[in-house]
């Protein structure tokens, strides 16, 4: 069975963002940590060498395949800013139409800066990925 690449590290989440080298970049990631530490109740840390999650879950798939992940997670790339959430496909196309200048893919929200989004969409997904991922999931 693979091992996962992306686990939770010690490593120090305000180092990594303070080498960030777009400094726009680096005070959104400031605030993003901000704000999601506020709606989830976890302290940020590194998973991997560039994710900052916060919380975590163990999932188990019928194939076998399980692993540890972040509740909620960023990470400041330089193509974008990359939003880690679950949200169900009941509420991900109405979120979406309301949260401002991004794109998505399957398991990704890519958004260029904080000021191109709405803030108050941004907490409510933050914590509907919380609430989401704590049913499929239970903490044990």
């Amino acid at each position: 069975m693979a091992k996962n690449k992306t686990t939770e590290t010690q490593s120090s989440v305000t180092d990594f963002i303070n080498a960030v080298e777009d400094q726009k970049k680096q005070t959104d990631a400031f605030e993003l940590a901000k704000i999601m530490q506020e709606q989830t109740g976890f302290e940020p840390k590194m998973w991997g060498p560039s994710i900052i999650g916060f919380g975590s879950y163990h999932y188990k798939y019928e194939s076998g395949h399980e692993g540890d992940a972040p509740l909620v997670a960023f990470s400041p790339r330089k193509a974008a800013i990359s939003l880690y959430c679950y949200i169900t496909p009941e509420n991900r196309e109405e979120l979406l139409a309301k949260l401002g200048k991004h794109k998505a893919s399957k398991g990704c929200i890519y958004i260029n800066k904080l000021a191109d989004i709405d803030i108050e969409i941004l907490k409510k997904m933050t914590v509907l990925s919380v609430e989401n991922l704590n049913k499929l999931y239970p903490p044990q």
